[in-house]
C-alpha cells in the first residue's frame, strides 16, 4: 500500500491556507467574509501530495473528508462489473473532490491524480460543526454541492442527446471556460487526460475520439499537437453543438 504524504499547515506556511490562497474565488470560501474564512483556516489541517497515477481515495474507502484541489488534475472513475473503467469526471485546480461519499459515508468512486497534485484536506465532521456556526460557510457549501449536481446533469445531457463530435466540442469548450475562470488562456491548453479517458467519459470509443479530433483540425476549428490544444475557431465549435452534425 502506498503511503499518503501529509504536510501540516503551520503559521510559517500560512500563505497556503484559505485566507491567503490565490484560489480563493474558485474554492469553498468564495463569498465568505474575512472572519469566516479565518475560521475555515482552522479546518484545513493538512495538505496531501498525490503523485501521478496514485489514488487520493478508492471506491469503498470510509468517507472522512472533502478535498480542495490546490495544484493539479484528477479523474474520478468506477470499475464496471466486466472490469472496464468508466471515467465519471475530471477535476482541476480550485475544484472539490470527495462529495460522492457524503450520503453513504463511503466513497462510491476512485479519485486518481492525472499529474503530480496537491489537495487541502477538510475534515467533514469539523466542517459540519463549523457550518452550524458560520452561516456563510453553510451557504457556500450548498452552492458547491449544487454546482456538482448541475455538472452531473450536464454530462447526462452530453451522453443522452449529442452525437460524437458534438460531445467532444462541448467537452473542449467546457475545459476552455474552466481554464478562463482560473486566469489561463481560453484558447490554448494542455490536456492532462488521454484520449482513451476522454472517450470513457464521453461514452465514445477511442477511434471515434481520434477521428473527431482529426476532423476538428481539418476543418480549422482546433490545432492539435499531441496533448496540446489550440482552439482556433470557438464559434464554429459552438455552432457544431447547436446544429445537426453531418455523419462522415
Amino acid at each position: 500500500m502506498q503511503m499518503k504524504a501529509t504536510v501540516p499547515i503551520t503559521a510559517a506556511d500560512i500563505k497556503s491556507a484559505c485566507s491567503q490562497c490565490n484560489l480563493l474565488e474558485l474554492c469553498l470560501p468564495f463569498g465568505m467574509n474575512e472572519h469566516e474564512i479565518n475560521r475555515l483556516d482552522e479546518l484545513v489541517g493538512t495538505r496531501r501530495k498525490v503523485k501521478r497515477q496514485q489514488h487520493l481515495y478508492r471506491a469503498g474507502d470510509p468517507f472522512e473528508a472533502i478535498y480542495a484541489i490546490r495544484i493539479g488534475w484528477f479523474k474520478t472513475d468506477v470499475v464496471l462489473e466486466d472490469g472496464r473503467e468508466q471515467v465519471t469526471g475530471f477535476q482541476m485546480t480550485g475544484e472539490m473532490l470527495g462529495l460522492d461519499g457524503i450520503s453513504t459515508e463511503a466513497h462510491s468512486c476512485n479519485a486518481v491524480a492525472l499529474e503530480d497534485s496537491e489537495v487541502c484536506v477538510i475534515a467533514y465532521d469539523k466542517l459540519e460543526e463549523l457550518s452550524r456556526e458560520v452561516e456563510g460557510l453553510q451557504h457556500q457549501f450548498h452552492k458547491v454541492m449544487s454546482r456538482e449536481i448541475v455538472r452531473d446533469h450536464g454530462v447526462m445531457m452530453l451522453l443522452g442527446s449529442m452525437r460524437a463530435e458534438e460531445r467532444l466540442a462541448a467537452f473542449l469548450l467546457n475545459l476552455s471556460q474552466r481554464f478562463t475562470a482560473r486566469g489561463f488562456s481560453a484558447a490554448e491548453f494542455h490536456l492532462r487526460m488521454t484520449r482513451d479517458e476522454i472517450g470513457s467519459y464521453l461514452g465514445l470509443k477511442l477511434e471515434t475520439v481520434s477521428r473527431a479530433f482529426s476532423r476538428f483540425q481539418d476543418d480549422g476549428m482546433i490545432a492539435v499537437q499531441q496533448k496540446h490544444i489550440r482552439i482556433l475557431d470557438p464559434e464554429k465549435l459552438r455552432k457544431l453543438i447547436q446544429h445537426p452534425v453531418a455523419v462522415r
